[in-house]
């Protein structure tokens, strides 16, 4: 009997936890266990490697054929301006949830856990990218540069460019279109080489956290992880499972489709390693390939519903946890620049805490909270991570029925 993916992955996380957990409790000295995660973790870099070789030729065949099918620029202009209102509408949805459960729940009154000093540092960076440096990231210098580097974001602007030019050109560059057309298909074969290694990665990834923090961890902060993956599970089924059945999209069948990536996002906590197989989902669901040629890549800039929920949670968690009561008044004024500085963190390492960072300086909420959530934030970003890919399959789901290209099988 042959074992899908989905299966082979899930078993690669509950070997992981066990081998984690065992050598943990027989190697007890933390430079053994210290050396044992960094050296079982090379099986997750080698596949998370793996994933970001395929990323930039992918993104950059994929949206240059939607872009070129689309014809010209008012048709990208309408697609583009539906898609950035939808991530507009869902980042208010999941900044708003946020605030609401951790002033429902108030994990930061309820949990006991020891506060680091007022003064302490957490050793993320504080800034978020300024106007000009966001700017000057996202319109490239070298398309070579960006998808040496992956950055998604400068290399979707490049292909924009280069597949309305093509499209401009009619039958003449027909060929060329057709070529990168192939190019998707051809990545689209190396990604399902790729997956085999999934579950190997998967097992290093989970097995390297649990030497390492060890499942103890867990228990000190149960009621937090509890609180936070309630609002990722009703955000990503109710809130988003609404917006479906309010457009009469089969969502239950949607997320039947994208369980392996959603499942890849989460055991390994990077959206990124389940680009690839995101698209290859949707494509099989129904959607579009020009659609989701064009709002999966700008989705992984502008729409980790996930991650933008954590954001507010995260930030008035630590404000309680050292007893400042923020008012309604600077909650909603967090909300609205988080609104505008989440939007600048695409491939930012450790992007959330990066911009928590932020908002804890302009809130004046001691700098040291971050500490309190550095030791689960692995944990937490599986969670996020996953949430992330759901929000942008149904992104591209509402965009393509908005467009009338929506073709879900019976």
């Amino acid at each position: 009997m042959k074992i899908n993916l989905t299966t082979r992955i899930f078993i690669g996380m509950l070997l992981g936890i066990l081998v984690g957990h065992f050598y943990r409790m027989y190697h007890p000295d933390p430079a053994d266990y210290e050396n044992f995660a960094n050296n079982i973790q090379i099986l997750s870099d080698i596949f998370l490697r793996l994933i970001k070789m395929i990323i930039a030729p992918l993104v950059f065949a994929t949206l240059v054929v939607g872009v070129a099918k689309v014809g010209d620029f008012g048709a990208v202009g309408r697609i583009g301006i539906k898609t950035i209102l939808y991530f507009q509408f869902a980042t208010l949805l999941a900044l708003a949830l946020g605030l609401i459960l951790v002033n429902l729940f108030e994990p930061g009154h309820v949990m006991s856990l020891p506060l680091p000093p007022a003064d302490a540092t957490s050793g993320v960076a504080k800034a978020a990218p300024t106007l000009k440096e966001f700017i000057t990231h996202v319109i490239p210098k070298s398309v070579v540069e960006a998808m040496a580097n992956n950055e998604i974001l400068p290399l979707v602007v490049f292909s924009l460019f280069f597949g309305v030019a093509a499209a401009s050109m009619g039958e003449k560059a027909k060929s060329l279109v057709h070529a990168f057309d192939t190019v998707s298909h051809v990545m689209f074969k190396v990604t399902n080489y790729v997956m085999l290694f999934a579950p190997f990665g998967v097992f290093g990834a989970i097995a390297a956290v649990v030497a390492k923090q060890g499942i103890g961890i867990i228990s000190g902060y149960i009621y937090l992880i509890a609180c936070f993956y309630f609002g990722l599970i009703f955000f990503g089924i109710v809130i988003l499972g609404s917006i479906c059945f309010a457009l009469k999209i089969p969502f239950f069948k949607l997320l039947n489709h994208v369980k392996e990536p959603i499942l890849l996002a989460f055991s390994t906590a990077s959206s990124e390693s389940a680009f690839p197989k995101t698209v290859e989902a949707l494509e099989k669901y129904g959607c579009s390939n020009r659609i989701i040629s064009f709002v999966l890549p700008l989705g992984y800039s502008f729409n980790l519903d996930g991650s933008i929920m954590y954001m507010t949670f995260a930030t008035v968690f630590i404000a309680q946890a050292y007893g400042i009561n923020l008012s309604l008044q600077q909650e909603i004024t967090m909300m609205l620049m988080l609104l505008v500085t989440s939007k600048g963190m695409a491939g930012v390492p450790r992007a959330s805490l990066v911009v928590i960072a932020g908002m804890l300086s302009a809130f004046h909420i001691p700098e040291g909270g971050l500490l309190l959530l550095l030791g689960i934030d692995q944990l937490l970003d599986m969670g996020r991570s996953a949430t992330n890919v759901i929000g942008n399959a149904v992104a591209t789901a509402v965009v393509s029925k908005w467009e009338g290209e929506l073709n879900v099988s019976e």
